[in-house]
Protein backbone atom coordinates (compact mmCIF):
# COMPACT_ATOMS: atom_id res chain seq x y z
CA UNK A 1 0.00 0.00 0.00
CA UNK A 2 1.46 3.14 -0.83
CA UNK A 3 1.62 6.12 1.49
CA UNK A 4 -0.72 8.55 -0.75
CA UNK A 5 -2.22 11.72 1.58
CA UNK A 6 -5.77 10.45 2.08
CA UNK A 7 -8.08 13.36 2.35
CA UNK A 8 -10.77 12.68 5.17
CA UNK A 9 -13.63 14.84 6.62
CA UNK A 10 -14.12 14.92 10.25
CA UNK A 11 -16.96 12.24 10.06
CA UNK A 12 -14.56 10.41 8.31
CA UNK A 13 -11.50 10.40 10.41
CA UNK A 14 -13.99 9.26 13.51
CA UNK A 15 -15.32 6.45 11.55
CA UNK A 16 -11.90 4.72 10.44
CA UNK A 17 -10.83 5.73 13.97
CA UNK A 18 -14.19 3.62 15.28
CA UNK A 19 -13.52 0.98 12.65
CA UNK A 20 -9.48 0.33 14.45
CA UNK A 21 -10.46 0.55 17.80
CA UNK A 22 -13.50 -1.78 17.29
CA UNK A 23 -10.99 -4.39 15.54
CA UNK A 24 -8.36 -4.05 18.18
CA UNK A 25 -10.63 -3.77 20.90
CA UNK A 26 -13.62 -6.29 20.38
CA UNK A 27 -13.07 -8.33 16.93
CA UNK A 28 -9.46 -9.32 17.81
CA UNK A 29 -10.73 -11.00 21.41
CA UNK A 30 -13.65 -12.33 19.57
CA UNK A 31 -11.68 -14.47 16.49
CA UNK A 32 -9.24 -15.35 19.81
CA UNK A 33 -12.01 -16.90 21.79
CA UNK A 34 -13.37 -18.46 19.05
CA UNK A 35 -9.54 -20.43 17.75
CA UNK A 36 -8.92 -21.53 21.26
CA UNK A 37 -12.65 -22.80 21.02
CA UNK A 38 -11.34 -24.67 18.14
CA UNK A 39 -8.13 -25.99 19.35
CA UNK A 40 -9.90 -27.57 21.96
CA UNK A 41 -12.03 -29.74 19.94
CA UNK A 42 -8.57 -31.72 19.17
CA UNK A 43 -7.22 -32.36 15.74
CA UNK A 44 -6.29 -28.87 14.03
CA UNK A 45 -5.35 -30.34 10.79
CA UNK A 46 -8.67 -31.49 9.75
CA UNK A 47 -11.01 -28.51 11.37
CA UNK A 48 -12.98 -26.13 9.13
CA UNK A 49 -13.96 -24.27 12.61
CA UNK A 50 -9.65 -23.50 13.44
CA UNK A 51 -9.59 -22.51 9.46
CA UNK A 52 -12.17 -20.16 9.41
CA UNK A 53 -11.09 -18.66 12.64
CA UNK A 54 -7.40 -18.42 11.43
CA UNK A 55 -8.66 -16.53 8.07
CA UNK A 56 -10.70 -13.95 10.01
CA UNK A 57 -7.92 -13.23 11.88
CA UNK A 58 -5.49 -13.22 9.79
CA UNK A 59 -8.65 -10.61 7.69
CA UNK A 60 -8.58 -8.13 10.76
CA UNK A 61 -4.87 -7.99 11.00
CA UNK A 62 -4.84 -7.27 7.56
CA UNK A 63 -7.40 -4.58 7.98
CA UNK A 64 -5.96 -3.44 10.97
CA UNK A 65 -2.61 -2.67 9.18
CA UNK A 66 -4.52 -0.92 6.39
CA UNK A 67 -5.77 1.39 8.52
CA UNK A 68 -3.34 2.25 10.70
CA UNK A 69 -1.31 2.92 7.57
CA UNK A 70 -4.00 5.18 6.21
CA UNK A 71 -4.50 7.32 9.44
CA UNK A 72 -0.56 8.15 9.64
CA UNK A 73 -1.35 9.62 6.27
CA UNK A 74 -4.70 11.12 6.86
CA UNK A 75 -5.57 15.02 6.09
CA UNK A 76 -8.56 16.35 7.56
CA UNK A 77 -10.70 18.49 4.88
CA UNK A 78 -10.61 22.32 7.17
CA UNK A 79 -13.91 23.82 8.04
CA UNK A 80 -11.86 27.20 7.08
CA UNK A 81 -11.49 26.35 3.42
CA UNK A 82 -14.79 25.39 2.56
CA UNK A 83 -16.05 27.93 0.69
CA UNK A 84 -19.94 28.62 -0.57
CA UNK A 85 -18.68 30.69 -3.81
CA UNK A 86 -15.93 27.80 -4.89
CA UNK A 87 -16.67 24.06 -5.16
CA UNK A 88 -13.62 22.66 -2.56
CA UNK A 89 -13.28 19.63 -0.41
CA UNK A 90 -16.27 19.19 1.61
CA UNK A 91 -18.85 21.06 -0.01
CA UNK A 92 -22.12 19.81 -0.57
CA UNK A 93 -22.81 20.95 -4.14
CA UNK A 94 -26.32 21.03 -5.80
CA UNK A 95 -25.76 19.97 -9.50
CA UNK A 96 -27.80 20.11 -12.18
CA UNK A 97 -28.00 17.79 -14.65
CA UNK A 98 -28.89 20.01 -17.85
CA UNK A 99 -30.02 16.72 -20.13
CA UNK A 100 -32.95 15.84 -17.42
CA UNK A 101 -33.51 19.16 -15.70
CA UNK A 102 -33.06 17.14 -12.25
CA UNK A 103 -31.10 18.99 -9.40
CA UNK A 104 -28.59 16.12 -7.72
CA UNK A 105 -26.77 17.28 -4.55
CA UNK A 106 -23.12 15.56 -3.76
CA UNK A 107 -20.75 16.19 -1.12
CA UNK A 108 -17.24 16.41 -2.39
CA UNK A 109 -15.05 14.14 -0.53
CA UNK A 110 -11.74 11.96 -0.66
CA UNK A 111 -11.97 8.58 -2.12
CA UNK A 112 -11.37 6.27 0.76
CA UNK A 113 -15.15 8.41 1.77
CA UNK A 114 -16.77 8.15 -1.39
CA UNK A 115 -20.00 6.40 -1.76
CA UNK A 116 -22.38 8.11 -4.37
CA UNK A 117 -25.31 5.96 -3.29
CA UNK A 118 -24.92 8.40 -0.46
CA UNK A 119 -24.13 11.34 -2.05
CA UNK A 120 -20.73 11.68 -1.09
CA UNK A 121 -18.81 11.89 -4.67
CA UNK A 122 -14.30 11.58 -4.53
CA UNK A 123 -12.46 14.63 -5.86
CA UNK A 124 -11.20 12.00 -8.21
CA UNK A 125 -13.99 10.65 -10.03
CA UNK A 126 -15.35 12.10 -13.41
CA UNK A 127 -18.16 14.69 -11.82
CA UNK A 128 -16.05 15.31 -8.61
CA UNK A 129 -12.61 16.49 -10.53
CA UNK A 130 -15.07 18.52 -13.06
CA UNK A 131 -16.64 20.63 -10.40
CA UNK A 132 -13.60 20.90 -8.00
CA UNK A 133 -12.85 24.78 -8.09
CA UNK A 134 -15.79 25.96 -10.33
CA UNK A 135 -18.18 28.68 -9.08
CA UNK A 136 -21.48 28.46 -9.08
CA UNK A 137 -23.55 28.82 -12.30
CA UNK A 138 -20.25 27.52 -13.98
CA UNK A 139 -21.78 24.73 -16.75
CA UNK A 140 -19.26 21.61 -16.73
CA UNK A 141 -19.10 18.68 -18.89
CA UNK A 142 -18.23 15.01 -17.65
CA UNK A 143 -16.61 12.72 -19.25
CA UNK A 144 -18.01 9.80 -18.01
CA UNK A 145 -17.98 6.36 -18.72
CA UNK A 146 -21.20 6.03 -20.11
CA UNK A 147 -20.73 9.29 -22.42
CA UNK A 148 -20.27 13.00 -22.25
CA UNK A 149 -23.01 14.86 -19.19
CA UNK A 150 -23.47 18.46 -18.35
CA UNK A 151 -23.74 19.92 -14.99
CA UNK A 152 -24.81 23.52 -13.93
CA UNK A 153 -23.69 24.59 -10.61
CA UNK A 154 -26.66 25.25 -8.83
CA UNK A 155 -25.45 26.29 -4.99
CA UNK A 156 -22.91 25.42 -2.92
CA UNK A 157 -23.52 24.82 0.87
CA UNK A 158 -20.29 24.56 3.46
Amino acid sequence: MTDKKMILTKDGLKKLEDELENLKTVRRKEVAERLKEAIALGDISENSEYDDAKNEQAFIEGRIQELEIKLRNVEVISEDKKSKTTVTMGCTVVLRDMEFEEDEEYTLVGSTEADPSAGLISNESPVGAAILGQKVGATVDVHAPNGLLKYKIVKIKK
